[in-house]
């Protein structure tokens, strides 16, 4: 097994069971103990795992949310992966919001040159990099900006989307559950989040698999209210199949 796949297999059981423990993963995946702290360092780093002592515990069960720039650097080729296979929902022309997020936030920088496109973004930083695109009108939603998102908030980014109709929303979560729905850690970010998905004709979630089965404080829209999902391979099939049963179409690239 590859240090990587160790890795998401040690994440996969903490977020199954609420914690791993150092001893116990070292004899069941047969390798030292030194070995399997390197990689709970590995997955703390990533903004996914707390380290505690004998073991670590699944960020979601402490409340944590990971900076945007800590996000960013995970999962970067599956990221990349997810917003290629994104082109294909985009319209000839038109209107589109663009969410705040890393895996989003990779659609930017490929969004074709040849469409005329109105772009609604909250999320200063995409913004910037929109505006020097000749043929996009940006939009840019104002409110209180959240540090650790670098996502606007409030009532100045409410009012604007109450008053907006698109063709798509590219949505970004934290996670997503046939339960649950859809989720983020931060109540005033899920009330953004439900505005787009009701200001869309289309709304296509952008989520590679370590976001699905995890829940988080504040749902901000059921799977059925999502037309298409597009992840990574790394999502099993069986839980594919599930998703597609609640509502949205799957796309694994």
């Amino acid at each position: 097994m590859y240090a990587e796949e160790r890795q998401q297999e040690i994440l996969r059981r903490a977020r199954a069971a609420g914690r791993v423990d150092v001893v116990s993963l070292a004899g069941e995946l047969d390798v030292t103990t030194e070995t399997i702290r390197r990689d709970l360092t590995v997955l703390e780093r990533a903004g996914v795992l707390r380290r505690v002592h004998g073991g670590a515990i699944p960020v979601e069960r402490m409340g944590f949310e990971p900076a945007l720039a800590t996000r960013d650097e995970v999962m970067t080729a599956e990221k990349e992966r997810i917003a290629k296979a994104a082109l294909a929902e985009l319209p000839e022309d038109g209107s589109v919001i663009i969410d705040a997020g890393s895996t989003t936030g990779r659609l930017v920088p490929i969004l074709p040159a040849d469409r005329e496109l109105t772009v609604v973004v909250n999320s200063p930083p995409l913004a910037t990099v929109l505006a020097t695109r000749a043929n996009l009108s940006v939009i840019m939603l104002g409110g209180r900006v959240r540090g650790r998102t670098l996502a606007t908030v409030d009532d100045w980014a409410l009012r604007p989307l109450s008053q907006l109709h698109v063709d798509v929303a590219f949505m970004a979560t934290n996670g997503c559950s046939v339960a649950k729905g859809l989720t983020t850690p931060d109540p005033a970010e899920a009330a953004i989040k439900r505005a787009m998905v009701t200001a869309a004709e289309r709304s296509v979630l952008l989520a590679d698999h370590t976001k699905f089965t995890n829940t988080y404080l504040a749902s901000f829209a059921e799977l059925n209210e999502i037309d298409v999902v597009i992840t990574d391979t790394g999502l099993d099939l069986a839980l594919a199949a599930e998703l597609s049963a609640a509502g949205p179409e799957v796309v694994r690239a």
